[in-house]
């Protein structure tokens, strides 16, 4: 048995055609899914980068691993003590760990372990390739490396093939000489002239005229795909543009590693799967080309499972799954058992059976960028904020995925029954977390102890100085007020 899983960075599901994109992203990705099953509602538990692959690789969320951001305490698993033996639970209960239990070799090619120090993360792999550009690799520095492990490997059996590429990812460097397959398509219905004028008008770390973070007008002029700033329906175009020209270039790569098992006469004996660490907020909740909130769109992650014998027929599983429910399905699928610490449950009997069967509800959570836990379930997504990173987040956010899936329309007064349901599944999940927890420690709250999120720690002041200057000094007064500690 063969498993070749292609991690794409920062890859939100709606941009990709098989999801039902209108522009031509991801002609490879969508012909595989021709064959495949296609989840509609897999979500991450912790977003993004560091505490989504820590979680997915352990079987863990991050209230049980303790890495829930990316500096700070909380960007480290919990020191597990004296009854840790001369292993760490990482190597005893790893995803990669249970699958080498059964016999698979297992192998990445990804930047991603140096990028974040994420030592932890390597556990139970019996190869590491790290192309050694700490993240910033292209397509093209990472392609070789698989390329070349797959002519020298392909037709053993039993191997796992991790392969990470980052280019949909912000600063969008997709080689200049690829062109912009999208220039004359259409944007996305949504972002009309009236969302980008909001959006104008709102503030916050990468927001509309801070898309880089904080300021930083002159950050574009390295990057030709990107604008200064969000100004206009043509600095929009070519923000989405860009965006969607990283997805293609990594589409392409996608093609040619599909094409080295053809050339080795095992693509047709090999499962493929595709997914990614986190989504991409496009203007939602005014965050642009990042990952910064715990809503629909930056939690919610494609995931396509071409498994011959068992997905000949293509199918869509609508479902509420997390990730690592899947990890849990693979490990049973291929004759292993799920670790007893997992969060994550299988539901492989049915999978096998062509049957969706999901959770009645999903919690997930942000700590990075902002801290927030948020309820999915049936059409909905509630956002309880406990520190806003400095954005336009209330307390509480209800939205209808249904009708209004881009987040437009805050309905948190209008359903207030609605709210009170997401609370008590919240609660409920919470009371299940720390019941089942070895720590004394709520990870999220050692994040706010030690400051707020990581990316937002000190840039209050400056930042309320850039809003004044700017003509917003309503918004700095507001943020001023919600963080007088802070200020």
């Amino acid at each position: 048995m063969r498993i070749l899983y292609i991690d794409i960075d920062t890859l939100r599901p709606d941009h990709l055609g098989c999801y039902g994109y209108h522009r031509n992203t991801s002609p490879n990705i969508d012909a595989l899914a021709e064959r495949a099953v296609r989840f509609d509602n897999c979500y991450v538990t912790d977003a993004p980068c560091l505490p989504s692959r820590t979680a997915l690789w352990s079987g863990r969320c991050g209230f049980h691993t303790g890495v829930v951001g990316h500096g700070g305490t909380a960007a480290d698993p919990f020191i597990e003590g004296p009854t840790r033996g001369f292993r760490d639970v990482f190597w005893a209960t790893s995803w990669m760990s249970a699958l080498r239990r059964v016999g698979f070799h297992t192998v990445t090619v990804s930047p991603f372990g140096e990028r974040h120090g994420a030592w932890h993360w390597y556990a139970g792999f019996s190869e590491i390739y790290n192309p050694g550009k700490g993240g910033h690799e292209l397509a093209d520095d990472v392609t070789p490396i698989a390329l070349d492990w797959i002519r020298r490997n392909a037709r053993k059996d039993n191997w796992f093939l991790h392969v990470n590429y980052w280019d949909p990812h912000t600063p969008y460097r997709t080689p200049e000489a690829f062109g912009n397959p999208f220039e004359d398509d259409p944007l996305p219905e949504w972002l009309t002239e009236e969302v980008r004028q909001r959006a104008w008008e709102g503030f916050g770390p990468h927001s509309a005229q801070e898309p880089y973070g904080w300021g930083g007008e002159t950050f574009y002029q390295a990057y030709p795909r990107l604008p200064a700033q969000i100004d206009s329906m043509e600095a929009v175009r070519r923000w989405i543009d860009g965006y969607d020209v990283g997805i293609r270039y990594a589409d392409e790569h996608v093609g040619r590693l599909l094409n080295a098992l053809a050339d080795e006469d095992v693509l047709d004996e090999t499962i493929i799967i595709i997914s990614s660490d986190h989504g991409e907020n496009q203007g939602e909740l005014n965050v642009w080309g990042d990952h910064q909130t715990a809503d629909h769109i930056t939690s919610r992650v494609p995931l396509i499972v071409r498994w011959p014998g068992l997905t000949d027929e293509p199918r869509v599983d609508r479902a509420l799954h997390y990730q690592y429910d899947w990890a849990a399905t693979l490990i049973e699928l291929v004759g292993g058992e799920v670790p007893d610490n997992w969060d994550g449950r299988p539901f492989t009997t049915a999978f096998r059976e062509g049957r969706e069967e999901g959770r009645p509800y999903l919690v997930v959570s942000q700590n990075a960028w902002s801290c927030q836990r948020s309820v999915r379930f049936e059409d909905y997504i509630c956002l309880r904020t406990y520190h806003d990173g400095y954005k336009q987040l209330e307390p509480v956010m209800l939205f209808d995925l249904a009708n209004d899936p881009h987040e437009q329309h805050d309905l948190a007064a209008e359903r207030p029954d609605l709210v009170d349901r997401a609370m008590g599944m919240l609660a409920e999940w919470y009371h299940e977390m720390a019941a089942t927890s070895r720590y004394n420690v709520d990870p999220m709250m050692t994040v706010l102890r030690e400051g707020g999120p990581y990316h937002t720690r000190g840039q209050l002041r400056a930042y309320l100085e850039r809003l004044r200057a700017t003509g917003r000094a309503h918004h700095a007064e507001r943020l001023a007020a919600r963080h007088p500690g802070e200020y």
